[in-house]
């Protein structure tokens, strides 16, 4: 198919200006097809000729104007409309569209559960194209009118309050001016919960199957999502600029969730069926603070070409996390953006394949090079950068800029130069400078700090930057406590600039120096070394959590720069884990020290060690937590304790008995985590894992069975599994990734060698043929990410340069290939 060149977008906003969308779809045709009619109307400002986008699986006709147009001039996505004239056009478009299952377009999936069948639609960059023709580019903005045909007994949510006109009819209010990518509908017998707020209709939606497990929590979705509109509307001058509020839930869904006005749509893992912890709700309503944001910025102001897709997300993620933090209940959210989620921006930051957060146009030609900047630097490093902003400006100024910007380019579209243009009249600061130093460089500074002695027993502090961006940072000064050596009491935060004009004076050597306590910036820092001892005897007496993720981050990174033996940071975390309190701490630091230490930097010979260390830790925090007064972080310890065990027989145990003892009770979360555990171990078979399938049906058990059975230690089990993934494409999105998820084991490399050689010629001819969604899957999740060797490697690289993938499979490649080279130097540090 075709990719849209920037070159062409912007040569096509200059020659039309489009009014209208009139879209008829009609969701009664059967399982593999949806009817699609379109008419647009537009004006043409100069004689030319130009074209419209779609992906049909039949073009019934076309008309312009009345006069027909030959289906058969349709070239891949693009049918060309030559000769138009200056003046008002109408153009209709009748075709048959195909149903997706891989999350793209429109979406239709069938509960297991009681086999009701759900749609919705994912138009984001191109998708657009699967369900209705359009000129598809974010800056042709128009007002859209929908009209659907549903079974009868379903419900459709769309963009606007929808009204159901009887015999299956549904119509839809027309929207304001938005982008193609931002029409919405969700179709189905959806469970809802309704209610109003502010004069504005609200509601929640998920499957008939979860309704159970949405109602459980309705009133706290309802409460975060009335909490942060009112906040959002304490922000910002412009109101909330659509008629309703629908959040859907829905199933298969690729992202975390679609900022589509007025109809959010959210993977329904957010509808909980088994117990979660704190963090995980926390995530849960950070979600739903950030695609609010997005209705202001990225709804009512678009970006006008892909390049700054940043703006979109950093600005929602910055805001998402703050607003938690300052409307609800969550006041530690940059607890866990720090050691969860600042790390992706981190990672993708010293890869190949980084890129500035704000790339210069000419970087981002088309749809296809756009699609790839979609990563942790432009959602953890651009909201880093704009927290950065904020304590550099002060939140007050940064707020009267956005407001500006809102009122400038409401309902049209806007670039990075329009955004800072908008900050830089609220400031007498240079903005431009700091958007310069900050939005248009890549790669992470390392902030070091090093201590100079006076003659009179006081010190001084110099701050090494390794890189070249001004910082804003905070320096923690800690003293050991006098009545407990394990203790740390904070002395004083110093503010300070870097590069600094002259040394800082800091009195008496402390204990600890901490470089950006806080985590208002974005950079590695490390520790002298009388603060490294303070660390390694000391962490956990840290007083602050966020202080503690910032110590945290630091030993990951050094870890990750060969700086720190892998093994050390298990020893931290056995050392200092018990005595931690913060759930998003605890789970972030099991998290890496599993996935990526003991999995991937240490070898086949050290890993066992690193698991019993691991095992140890998790069956203290179980016993710590027996008293019943932390469920969260027994349930993460007991999760841990399960993805850790190396031998069957204590959680086989738990398994049979249907609980841990003492509690919790196994959910079916913890029953396929178990099993899952049980089949790598070759503790479990077939059997086993169909007769938990009859006991949970659902989708997430389909999921699961496919994992565990994935995960067999059984040559004709990875024969099935590998011909699933790469040979028939019959699995959904989701089933591919749970597939993918079970099939690669550490404990199973001998049993899946060859399969390391295959992967890279079938992943290439897969990606080919089922898109982007299912390639992404096959190089996050279908990668053989386990298998740390120079010939694995090799193989990689040969792939890259001889084989041709797809930009989205080449991409994952690329950042897995860098990955697997550094745990090649990390193991030989």
């Amino acid at each position: 198919m075709s990719v849209l060149t920037r070159d062409e977008a912007q040569t096509r906003a200059k020659l039309l200006d489009v009014h209208h969308y009139g879209i008829e779809l009609d969701l009664t045709r059967g399982d593999e097809t949806f009817d699609s009619r379109t008419v647009i109307r537009f004006t043409v400002r100069t004689d030319a000729d130009t074209f419209v986008e779609l992906k049909p699986a039949e073009l019934r006709s076309v008309t312009l104007d009345g006069r027909p147009l030959d289906p058969e001039t349709l070239h891949e996505n693009r049918l060309p409309l030559a000769g138009l004239t200056a003046g008002e056009h109408e153009l209709r478009i009748d075709a048959a569209m195909r149903y997706s299952r891989t999350g793209e377009g429109m979406h239709r999936f069938t509960d297991p559960t009681d086999g009701e069948t759900y749609l919705y639609t994912q138009l984001f960059m191109e998708d657009v194209q699967r369900v209705f023709a359009a000129f598809d580019q974010p800056d042709l903005k128009a007002v859209f009118d929908l009209s659907v045909t549903a079974p009868d007994g379903w419900t459709v949510l769309a963009n606007g309050v929808t009204e159901h006109l009887g015999e299956g009819r549904w119509k839809a209010a027309p929207t304001p001016l938005i982008s193609t990518y931002l029409v919405a509908v969700a179709a189905g017998p959806w469970h809802s919960v309704r209610t109003e707020h502010r004069g504005l209709p609200f509601g929640i939606h998920c499957r008939r199957s979860l309704a159970p497990h949405m109602d459980a929590d309705a009133d706290e979705i309802l409460d975060i999502t009335r909490a942060c509109f009112d906040r959002y509307h304490e922000k910002f001058e412009e109101p909330y600029p659509f008629d309703s509020y629908d959040q859907a839930f829905v199933p298969e869904f690729n992202a975390g969730a679609m900022e589509n006005p007025g109809l959010v749509t959210f993977r329904d893992e957010f509808i909980y069926r088994s117990a979660v912890t704190d963090t995980e709700r926390q995530t849960r309503a950070m979600v739903i603070a950030h695609e609010m944001a997005h209705m202001w910025f990225g709804d009512l102001v678009t970006l006008r070409w892909w390049d700054d897709i940043w703006l979109n997300e950093s600005f929602a993620e910055y805001m998402g996390y703050q607003t938690l933090t300052e409307a609800t209940r969550f006041t530690d959210t940059w607890v866990d953006f720090g050691v969860a989620r600042k790390s992706w921006g981190y990672d993708a930051d010293q890869r190949p394949s980084t890129h500035p957060v704000a790339p210069d146009p000419e970087a981002v030609p088309d749809t296809a090079s756009a699609m790839l900047n979609f990563d942790g630097i432009s959602y953890a490093k651009g909201a880093s950068a704009l927290r950065q902003l904020v304590a550099w400006l002060g939140e007050k100024d940064f707020l009267a800029g956005i407001n500006t910007h809102f009122a400038r380019h409401k309902f049209a579209n806007a670039t990075l130069a329009d955004f800072i243009d908008s900050l830089a009249g609220a400031t007498e600061r240079d903005v431009h400078a700091w958007a310069d130093a900050w939005l248009r460089t890549t790669g992470v500074d390392t902030l070091t700090p090093t201590t100079q002695a006076g003659t009179d027993g006081s010190h001084t502090l110099t701050v090494r930057r390794d890189g070249s961006r001004p910082h804003r940072i905070t320096v923690g000064v800690y003293d050991q406590d006098l009545t407990d050596s394990s203790r740390l009491t904070l002395r004083e935060r110093l503010d300070l600039d870097v590069p600094q004009a002259e040394p800082e004076a800091i009195g008496k050597r402390p204990a600890l120096l901490l470089l950006n306590d806080g985590d208002l910036s974005y950079a590695k820092v490390r520790f002298d070394p009388e603060s490294f001892e303070t660390v390694r005897t000391a962490l956990s007496g840290l007083p602050d959590p966020l202080t503690r993720a910032v110590v945290w981050n630091a030993l990951r990174d050094a870890v990750r720069d060969g700086e720190l033996p892998a093994m050390a940071y298990v020893d931290a975390a056995r050392a200092h884990l018990p005595h931690e309190t913060d759930l998003a701490l605890v789970q972030g630091v099991l998290s890496f020290a599993t996935a990526h230490v003991a999995d991937r930097f240490l070898t086949a010979e050290d890993r066992p060690a690193a698991l019993a260390t691991l095992t140890d830790l998790c069956r203290d925090l179980i016993r710590r937590t027996e008293d019943g007064s932390h469920p969260g972080l027994r349930l993460t310890a007991v999760r841990h304790f399960i993805d850790v065990a190396a031998h069957p027989d204590t959680i086989s145990a738990w398994f049979s008995e249907g609980t841990v003892p003492g509690g919790p009770e196994l959910d079916p979360e913890l029953r396929w985590r178990i099993l899952g555990r049980l089949a790598v171990l070759g503790a479990v078979d077939d059997a086993v894992i169909d007769a938990e399938l009859v006991q949970d049906p659902s989708a997430t058990g389909q999921e699961g069975a496919a994992r565990c059975r994935a995960a067999l230690p059984d040559p004709a089990a990875k024969r099935a599994a590998w011909e699933s993934m790469f040979t028939t494409d019959d699995l959904s999105n989701y089933l591919f990734t749970a597939t993918a998820q079970g099939f690669w084991q550490p404990e199973q490399a001998d049993l899946v060698r060859e399969y390391v050689e295959r992967y890279w010629a079938d992943a290439v001819a897969l990606a080919a043929r089922r898109g982007p969604a299912i390639a992404e899957a096959a190089g996050r999740w279908a990668f053989p990410v386990h298998a740390i060797s120079d010939s694995t490697l090799t193989l990689g690289e040969t792939c890259l340069r001889d084989a041709d993938p797809t930009p989205a499979l080449r991409r994952k490649l690329t950042d897995q290939l860098d990955d697997l080279a550094r745990a090649l130097r990390v193991r030989q540090a």
